[in-house]
């Protein structure tokens, strides 16, 4: 053997001596503190109930003081504390002109839309009667270029006279 492997083996035997001596020292220790170890969590147990037991009806209490007394005061000095942040809002009037040129403008298209009306009924009219007049004055001439005479033209009427 050569003189490297006999120290790895002689560094590795100490440790594990060393190990075996610390477990059975757990295991006494362990042995002994186990009983106390269960009574210590009986009485944290025991303990953690009764701070329940305390603690909820103050905490209810809490609760309900909250929500009838100190909510509607921290919510009355928000709401104070926002009006006098907000600035003054703008007072917005509506101006009468604005009304009053938009009926005006309503009303000459009204007046508009009559006249319109009106005229072209008329127009409509005088050119039933231009029409009419142009066809008697058509047939009047296309007889009276025939014959020479005005033999198709009734007696009585006018005819429109050529120049």
């Amino acid at each position: 053997m050569s003189l490297t492997l006999r120290k790895r083996r002689v560094a590795s035997a100490m440790p594990m001596a060393r190990m075996a001596g610390m477990k059975s020292r757990a295991l006494r220790t362990a042995e002994r503190i186990g009983p106390m170890a269960s009574t210590a969590r009986e009485t944290a147990a025991h303990r953690i109930e009764d701070a329940r037991v305390w603690a909820a009806p103050r905490l209810d209490r809490a609760a309900h003081s909250v929500e009838e007394d100190i909510a509607p005061k921290v919510s009355a000095f928000l709401a104070t504390a926002a009006e006098r942040i907000d600035p003054a809002p703008s007072v917005r009037r509506r101006s009468r002109w604005t009304t009053v040129a938009l009926l005006a403008g309503c009303a000459a298209c009204a007046v508009g839309i009559v006249l319109y009306r009106n005229n072209t009924r008329r127009w409509a009219d005088s050119m039933k009667d231009s029409a009419a007049d142009a066809s008697r004055w058509s047939a009047a001439r296309a007889t009276e270029d025939s014959d020479g005479s005005m033999s198709g033209v009734r007696e009585g009427e006018d005819t429109p006279k050529a120049y």
